[in-house]
């Protein structure tokens, strides 16, 4: 099954996809007015089964299941929230013990969250 997992951001957001349990980064993507035309496009391209959404606690867990409900309105495919506590955490340390460029950071540490998000569901 191919699965994308989100990690939603009120300004950018992170997204990984597995292939027969493979998991890749994208580049992350804006979130903006196009943001759900640019989420069923990459679950076009990338022949996406299921959808997983990080969600964390507080007011972001709120915006968070308002962009649920919103992208169930767009995709006709399942989506599941994953509890996605710390997951930038492991990120932010993967990405140093990886010794990757800070200049590149911003470009890839929602990515490599949401990246994180999938491992935790395929090993479950």
């Amino acid at each position: 099954m191919n699965c994308l997992a989100i990690d939603f951001g009120t300004k950018r957001i992170g997204l990984a996809y597995s292939l027969n349990n493979i998991i890749f980064t994208l580049p992350i993507v804006k979130n903006d007015n196009k943001i759900f035309e640019k989420i069923n496009q990459i679950i076009i391209e990338n022949k996406i089964n299921k959808v997983y959404v990080g969600l964390s606690e507080g007011k972001i867990s709120e915006m968070t299941k308002k962009f649920i409900k919103k992208l169930s309105g767009v995709i006709k495919l399942p989506i599941e929230t994953v509890e996605e506590s710390v997951s930038t955490i492991e990120a932010n340390n993967l990405f140093l013990e990886n010794k990757k460029k800070l200049k590149n950071y911003q470009q890839e540490i929602d990515s490599m969250a949401a990246a994180i998000i999938l491992n935790r569901v395929i090993n479950s």
